[in-house]
């Protein structure tokens, strides 16, 4: 039996994979639009395992999976021996004798690495502190479509250096991008976190304006991750220069996109005229995190396909 390919961290991938399940978001989604019946999972099934709850992930891999011709099964780890101790060792040996591939969005990507080694099913990384590596996928997919190619296009990161940051940083080693990263002080990204193996591809800066000087880019997210809800006064401080406005966008390149993988606080990170702006890629952002993970799961359990 051959090992399962797992989709923990964006670096998982080579830029030729990740060129591939473009252009297979592309083709799954046009037959979407066009109410093409695309099949190729037929009578498989993705278990979803959550520790952190969400709208997105759940929505696009539940709906995704079922529009590929599988079922979908939903599990919160409160509601599963998972919540009551059971080792994660054990748990993906049972789930994954159970189902064809598994998605976890938790906590600590020790978590998921655990789980993906005693797994016979792929596994995908829905989210874990460290990397978010569906939604980079879902953006970059996004670029292209509004923009072409992202190699040597420049990103600006603005805001906290998290889980989407950290991805962001891994996917311009693979693709041969540029990000721009301004942080406030005391939160800055930190290389071995972000799982870089290099760092010809992205630059710091302590003023954000300077970061998003030339950007084709600008994305940001929430100044308080999930998890970090008691430090949210002290980040609102702590950010309050670090809002993605009018001027900003400005100061990017005339046609720069703006995203946020959502949800979003208008009037903190990114102010509602930016967001609601023409500038403004998010919605389709948003809605591309179901095809581009559409294209990963036939991609995981089929590889190639070419019809």
């Amino acid at each position: 039996m051959a090992a399962p390919r797992h989709f923990l961290q964006f670096k998982d991938l080579s830029s030729d994979e990740l060129d591939y399940l473009f252009e297979r978001s592309r083709i799954i989604k046009a037959r979407f639009k066009a109410y093409q019946r695309h099949w190729p999972l037929q009578d498989r099934t993705l278990v979803m395992i959550f520790e952190k709850a969400s709208t997105r992930t759940r929505l696009s891999f539940e709906a995704g999976m079922h529009q590929l011709g599988g079922s979908a099964i939903y599990l919160n780890t409160r509601d599963s021996q998972l919540g009551r101790g059971e080792p994660v060792e054990d748990a993906a040996q049972v789930i994954s004798r159970m189902s064809d591939i598994v998605m976890i969005r938790t906590f600590e990507q020790d978590i998921i690495e655990r789980f993906a080694r005693h797994s016979r099913v792929p596994v995908i990384n829905g989210l874990t502190n460290e990397y978010h590596p569906c939604q980079i996928l879902a953006d970059i997919f996004t670029f292209i479509e509004h923009r072409g190619p992202i190699r040597g296009k420049t990103v600006a990161w603005i805001g906290d250096s998290n889980n989407v940051c950290n991805t962001w940083l891994q996917a311009a080693e693979v693709l041969d991008f540029n990000v721009h990263v301004s942080t406030p002080p005391g939160y800055e990204v930190e290389a071995e976190r972000a799982g870089l193996y290099g760092t010809g591809h992205f630059e710091q800066f302590a003023d954000p304006m300077a970061a998003a000087q030339g950007a084709d880019l600008v994305t940001t997210d929430v100044w308080t991750s999930m998890g970090f809800e008691a430090e949210n006064e002290e980040r609102l401080r702590d950010f309050a220069d670090w809002q993605v406005d009018a001027e900003m966008m400005r100061a990017a390149k005339t046609d720069a996109v703006f995203m946020h993988c959502l949800p979003a606080h208008r009037g903190e990170e990114v102010t509602a005229d930016v967001i609601d702006g023409p500038q403004s890629v998010v919605w389709d952002e948003a809605e591309n995190r179901l095809h581009t993970q559409k294209a990963l799961m036939e991609f995981l359990l089929l590889g190639r396909v070419n019809d």
